[in-house]
């Protein structure tokens, strides 16, 4: 991989002299890279309030702060962007999983690997076990309430998602567990992986296989194994995948090294491959760029299946360029990563780093 050279700040951003420590960083200009048109659902913001409701009404214990960070996830309106082609109806169960899957992200981050593992068996227990609750020497008499949740998404999933989208949706999803635990083990023992295996890894712990399911359930369609198994399909998907787990790992920095947080490729490429940290922005966005430009090469060598098969693989590539612009601007709308200064930044794309929290606080 070449190395990336680094930009020149912009007059809104302070920098330190190069012997101190960074006080702020530039974040790389990937929405114009990137030219894919940016189409929200009309019914986006109904739909995103709705699934507030849900999980408020379904997570009675989190604390007013959670329910604030919650209203202001807006994990609706990405979905608004990324499957704007589904019925109303399907998005509001497609918002609801994204929101519950963000609501796992953070409550897996502070656990132990035998508490992943727990959540993991309760998850998966709902998914392949959804006509009631029967729970294995693994789980509790009483069902987690990660749990509940995820049966009752699954409920309304299920009779509108084709044979194969439910298979592959539960396969997705236990990669998706099987990464997080190795991250929770990494994480109990301070381990922070080198560049290959972080990537190998990432590629789960981003959550965005299971969504590439819900594009086929979304749009109402079921594909045959032999296109969702064809090799230029599984790589635009992972293209797609990499552009969203690396520009979220840039995005999400400052908040991930002020709470500790060590899985994010910023923090690997600056442990392992003698990056500074403006120097390993910059390469995560040349990798985020390449990823765009990969996934139009390769999509111009898709194979015909014939005039049916050909229209439902071209709506799935319209909807993974949805997720691909649609992630890039919902990530200066939401205030998971830059609180409510989103537009400032995604114009001045300076970043001012926040300080370490004090231990014992949130």
């Amino acid at each position: 991989m070449t190395s990336v050279a680094s930009r020149e700040p912009t007059p809104a951003c302070s920098t330190a002299p190069a012997a101190d420590a960074p006080t702020s960083y530039i974040l790389p200009d990937l929405i114009s890279h990137c030219t894919y048109p940016l189409i929200y659902h009309p019914d986006g913001d109904l739909v995103d309030q709705e699934t507030v409701d849900w999980l408020e009404y379904s997570c009675p214990d989190l604390s007013p702060k959670q329910r604030k960070a919650l209203r202001g996830l807006q994990a609706g309106k990405f979905v608004a962007y990324g499957y704007h082609a589904a019925p109303t109806d399907r998005l509001r169960i497609i918002s609801d999983y994204l929101a519950y899957l963000f609501h796992l992200d953070n409550i897996s981050d502070g656990m132990m690997a035998r508490d992943t593992e727990l959540l993991s068996h309760t998850v998966m227990n709902a998914l392949w076990l959804n006509e009631k609750y029967r729970p294995t020497e693994r789980q509790p008499s009483e069902e987690l309430n990660a749990g509940k949740m995820a049966r009752d998404f699954w409920a309304r999933a299920i009779p509108g998602a084709g044979p194969g989208t439910q298979a592959r949706f539960k396969e997705a999803m236990g990669l998706y567990f099987e990464a997080v635990n190795i991250e929770s083990k990494q994480r109990d023992t301070n381990a922070i992986p080198d560049l290959e295996s972080y990537i190998s890894l990432r590629r789960d712990t981003s959550g965005c296989k299971p969504c590439w399911m819900l594009i086929e359930y979304g749009l109402g369609f079921d594909l045959p194994d032999f296109v969702v198994e064809d090799s230029i399909m599984m790589a635009l998907n992972q293209y797609t995948n990499d552009l969203v787990a690396w520009s979220n790992d840039i995005y999400s920095y400052n908040v991930e090294q002020a709470r500790g947080g060590t899985h994010n490729m910023v923090i690997v490429l600056m442990t392992h491959h003698g990056h500074t940290l403006q120097s390993a922005v910059d390469y995560a966005g040349e990798l985020c760029r390449q990823a765009i430009d990969a996934f139009e090469r390769d999509r111009a060598a898709l194979p015909s299946w014939g005039a049916g098969i050909d229209d439902m693989v071209r709506r799935y590539v319209l909807s993974l360029e949805a997720w691909i612009i649609g992630s890039l601007h919902w990530s200066f709308m939401t205030e998971r990563y830059f609180g409510k200064s989103g537009e400032v930044v995604k114009k001045h794309r300076c970043v001012e780093l926040l300080p370490p929290r004090t231990p014992g606080r949130s």
